[in-house]
């Protein structure tokens, strides 16, 4: 048998339940911080959020190659900065010989730094790379692998010889301070090699220089990305707490209403 209830009653009842299931979102959306929590709430800010924080997802992952290959190329550097060094030693070892009249000590010490610049470049790689080495560096920018950069090595594994990363090949030859003639020829090979050196150290700042600002670019893009779906799908969250202020009041006032509504019901019982 069901229960009749009079049409005060009923729409009290119906108000109470609509204010109940505002209450609910409401607090949902309190308790989430997002106004759009699925695709039934808005589908399309929903998928619009979800392309954006998928799309910055993405380039979350190229970031981190993008720093991975600023370090492959800082350890290049660090490399052809000591190679340098032992170039410029090799030089005055060189020079030493002139004047001297033991360059049998001299030229073991050249063609010990010279077996020590090969070593010294198969020791400056990062990740599993090596620029160094002869191996080259392709750096993603964009989320589909289309933008790409790729960064040429210079191979100085043997020491005495180097490969340019344009395929060019200048060495150093075992030392022989025999004679003037064959000093100045080592002098000269240093110098070819040290200004190819700097011409190779040129373009891997030029690379280092263009990942940096795609890399500082990539994190500005993930944070507009990030900020966009937020827009999407974040709630105002001073609206929601003037919002549950307003529904509790409601409530109330509709449990008064429903209260007042069901008095004429219970004049009947005085009847009897």
């Amino acid at each position: 048998m069901s229960i009749q209830l009079t049409a005060g009653m009923r729409a009290n009842l119906y108000s109470l339940q609509q204010t109940s299931k505002m209450m609910d979102l409401t607090q949902k959306r309190l308790s989430s911080g997002k106004k759009v929590n699925t695709a039934l709430d808005d589908p399309v800010n929903f998928f619009k959020a979800k392309d954006h924080v998928d799309r910055s997802s993405d380039l979350s992952a190229k970031k981190d190659g993008m720093s991975e290959a600023i370090k492959t190329i800082e350890a290049a550097n660090t490399g052809i900065e000591s190679i340098y060094s032992m170039l410029d030693q090799m030089k005055s070892l060189a020079s030493a010989a002139k004047t001297s009249d033991n360059t049998g000590d001299l030229e073991t010490q050249f063609d010990s730094i010279r077996d020590q610049i090969g070593t010294l470049a198969t020791d400056s790689k990062y990740g599993g790379k090596n620029l160094l080495g002869g191996d080259s560096l392709s750096v993603e920018f964009d989320e589909n692998g289309s933008h790409t950069l790729t960064v040429a090595g210079v191979d100085a594994r043997t020491g005495g010889t180097f490969i340019t990363s344009a395929g060019d090949t200048h060495s150093i030859v075992g030392a022989n301070f025999d004679s003037s003639t064959s000093i100045e020829s080592a002098i000269g090979e240093i110098d070819t090699v040290v200004g190819s050196l700097r011409t190779e150290a040129q373009k891997l700042a030029s690379s280092l220089s263009t990942i940096s600002i795609r890399e500082d670019f990539t994190d500005n893009m993930i944070n507009t990305l990030n900020v966009g779906a937020d827009n999407l799908t974040l709630a105002d969250m001073n609206e929601e707490g003037a919002n549950m202020l307003m529904l509790q009041t409601r409530q109330a006032l509709g449990t008064s209403s429903l209260s007042l509504s069901s008095q004429a019901a219970q004049s009947v019982l005085r009847l009897f």
